[in-house]
């Protein structure tokens, strides 16, 4: 049950990565959110989903890997 709650916890956060990627890749094609009225502030905000679900999802991957002793000596407490 713990492993399925995991995942759930970090499977959010990677959804959230993934439409701001596609928010970008929009704007770069000149598609328009209907509910965003500039592209500009499109690309913001998918930049910040973007950013938002990559240092989630990798700060859970790090903190796990700490805690299994299985990153770089600096890394370690």
């Amino acid at each position: 049950m713990q492993r399925i709650i995991a995942l759930v916890i970090v499977l959010i956060p990677g959804c959230l990565a993934v439409y701001g990627i596609k928010l970008m890749r929009d704007m770069v094609f000149n598609i328009g959110h209907p509910l965003i009225p500039y592209l500009w502030l499109q690309f913001l905000i998918g930049l910040l989903f973007f950013l938002v679900g990559l240092w989630f999802v990798a700060g859970f991957i790090f903190y796990r890997d700490r805690k299994r002793s299985k990153v770089q000596k600096r890394f370690q407490k």
